[in-house]
């Protein structure tokens, strides 16, 4: 195809070139005429004259007239056509003006045209022609192309247009062929090398360290945005540096794993979280897991006496596999006394403060609450010690109750004011009737009726709502009235089995745990006051108990934790008036929370440490626990 182009091109440019030499010819024949001056025109009429007289002889000349009014004259005409000229010469003469008189016409043996009129020679002595000369243009068109189409022959031939015989021999196909695989190869070899340059030089400018000034340096490490960056990556390279595996191991040796496991009948520190800058000289006051993130655990603080420029409150969210900072860091304008992460969003925590403000985070978002409760009448005023979300994906929402017996349910999206308002009294009080609640729980699929606990060291049924045979708002007639001491903590059975799902524990400063069977909310209240008694009390401890939690796997396991700083776990199935194990940590432990697969506890203390252990094996269940439990539980109500 190329072969063909090129021939296609020289015939094109052969073509032009004819062209532009026609053009020029016709160029300078024109500037010829136009230069020639008048008196070279007469000239050569003169040499015309000249050569006829030569031809006819001498004689007298007369004007030259037209042949319509019998005046003699001489025509001359040059015409060409086809690339050849011919030059005719006509000399007529008339003499005499009759009209109508027959003319008639002979050559002479010059080759000179004669007529007569009415039989009398026109080119008589006294009637000579005079001649002269017209100018032609002469335009030479070549012939129009004639295009010849076979029906035979459709495509374009390779082939050499020259080649007469139109057959291309084995040799020439080779010599092509040959040509252009060079020519491809000279493009690949050229290709490579400009690649080899490209990156020699990208190479070469990467070699090159760049060095910045010091206001650069200062400029960089200033900006949030390296701040934000830095804070991030580091986090995520002390998560996989914090992998507990052991790199070395070798997997020939039969028993090379057996002495690395963790578990065991024994209950041990695994980690614990502090941090300067969060939680030095603050006190854990509430804990919870997450359930999307079984690693990420929230710690709530209250405000840093020593620090009166810091935030007064702090939620600080820990991460197993990143011990040496929290994940991360939530301010409040006041002390933050419990916490609690959305089972529904993984990505909100929500806390209650000291101010009765409910206040929402999010983990996409900064240190400060996107959302948070006025500080009016319509909501909380006094301390919130206690919240809970309850419902379903759908339709959940936030219980919260403070000490001034006052019961909210909020939307998580809508904080300005709650949905709905319990407010709970308790006319048999002696000085007020008010009722100041120090924590609730929900039992399992339950979102109507709860339990509080109070400050007097009894705990109330409540409704939500109006119900057959008792009204919305606080039971005061059926009441779990056993300590002497404020109610600290309060915690249902966990939806492990629907047998156990009315036991509940509770803990108060009276040195005491206790365990109670709660009341059908269904059931109508009794028209006396009524003391529900506890199943059993546990009273091996020797100081405050400030939280007991059940283990979220094993129906007969809760651990506790008091004033003393020991931490206790109890299994039920073994023995009910001691611990099957404790560990004494030095420092008061205020809560408590187990983790979502029930192997390790975490628990806070007072001095703002967030201690996690593992409890091995200790809460894992086996068959016959379940069945275990119940006949221990139906002995402890008989």
């Amino acid at each position: 195809m190329d072969h063909r182009k090129e021939e296609l091109e020289k015939k094109r440019a052969k073509l032009a070139e004819l062209r532009r030499q026609r053009e020029e010819r016709k160029r300078v024949t024109m500037q010829t005429q136009e230069q020639q001056p008048a008196s070279s025109a007469k000239a050569d009429a003169q040499d015309i004259n000249d050569l006829v007289d030569s031809l006819v002889g001498d004689r007298p000349r007369a004007p030259a007239s037209p042949l319509s009014t019998g005046t003699p004259g001489i025509m001359s005409r040059e015409t060409s056509g086809m690339g050849r000229d011919r030059s005719i010469s006509v000399a007529t003469s008339a003499a005499g003006t009759q009209m109508g008189s027959p003319v008639s016409r002979a050559m002479t043996p010059a080759g000179t045209m004669t007529a007569t009129v009415g039989g009398g020679n026109l080119l008589g002595p006294r009637a000579l022609p005079e001649f002269k000369t017209c100018d032609f243009v002469v335009f030479d068109f070549p012939p129009k192309e004639r295009v010849v189409y076979n029906k035979e022959v459709q495509t374009t031939d390779s082939m050499d247009m020259t080649d007469t015989s139109g057959l291309v021999g084995e040799e020439e196909i080779e010599r092509r062929v040959k040509e252009l695989r060079d020519s491809d190869e000279r493009a690949r070899v050229a290709r490579e090398e400009e690649r080899a340059r490209r990156e020699a030089e990208a190479r070469a400018k990467e070699s090159e360290i760049k060095r910045l000034t010091d206001e650069q340096r200062a400029r960089i490490l200033e900006s949030s945005d390296f701040a934000a960056f830095v804070d991030q990556k580091s986090r995520v390279m002390e998560r996989a540096l914090d992998a507990d595996y052991d790199v070395m191991v070798d997997y020939t040796l039969g028993a090379a794993g057996s002495g690395s496991e963790s578990g065991g009948e024994i209950m041990k520190l695994a980690m614990a979280f502090h941090s300067e800058k969060a939680s030095r000289n603050r006190a854990v006051m509430d804990l919870a897991w997450s359930l999307r993130f079984p690693e990420l655990v929230a710690a709530a603080y209250n405000r840093n006496p020593m620090a009166p420029n810091e935030p007064d409150g702090v939620v600080a969210v820990w991460n197993t596999h990143l011990r040496d900072r929290p994940e991360f860091v939530f301010h409040a304008p006041s002390d933050v006394l419990c916490v609690s992460f959305s089972d529904f969003n993984p990505n909100i925590v929500v806390g209650g403060a000291y101010s009765g403000q409910i206040l929402l985070w999010d983990t996409r978002a900064k240190a400060q609450p996107v959302l948070k409760t006025p500080l009016t009448s319509g909501g909380h005023t006094h301390p919130v010690y206690s919240l809970k979300v309850v419902g379903s994906t759908n339709a959940h929402q936030l219980i919260s109750a403070s000490t001034d017996g006052l019961v909210c349910a909020w939307q998580l999206d809508m904080l300005a004011q709650p949905q709905e308002t319990i407010e709970l009294t308790h006319p048999a009080h002696l000085r007020t009737d008010e009722v100041s609640v120090t924590c609730l729980d929900f039992a399992d699929n339950e979102t109507t009726a709860f339990i509080v606990g109070t400050a007097e060291g009894a705990a109330y049924h409540v409704n939500r709502y109006d119900r057959a045979g008792c009204k919305a708002g606080l039971n005061g007639f059926d009441s779990y009235r056993a300590h002497t001491a404020p109610i600290n903590s309060l915690n249902f059975h966990p939806p492990i089995a629907s047998d156990f799902a009315d036991l509940f524990l509770t803990t108060s400063s009276d040195w005491t745990t206790r365990l109670w069977r709660a009341r059908p909310a269904a059931k109508p209240a009794s028209g006396m006051p009524a003391d529900i008694r506890p199943l059993h009390v546990f009273d091996a401890f020797e100081d405050y108990v400030y939280d007991a939690r059940w283990s979220p796997v094993h129906p007969a396991v809760f651990a506790s934790a008091d004033g003393a700083g020991r931490l206790a776990l109890w299994n039920l199935n073994q023995d009910m008036e001691l611990p099957v194990q404790a560990i004494a940590s030095g420092r008061a432990l205020n809560k408590l929370a187990w983790d979502r697969p029930g192997r390790r506890i975490a628990a806070g203390g007072a001095d703002g440490v967030v201690s996690v252990y593992d409890v091995g094996d200790l809460s894992a269940p086996r068959p016959e626990d379940h069945a275990q439990f119940a006949r221990t539980v139906s002995s402890l109500g008989a």
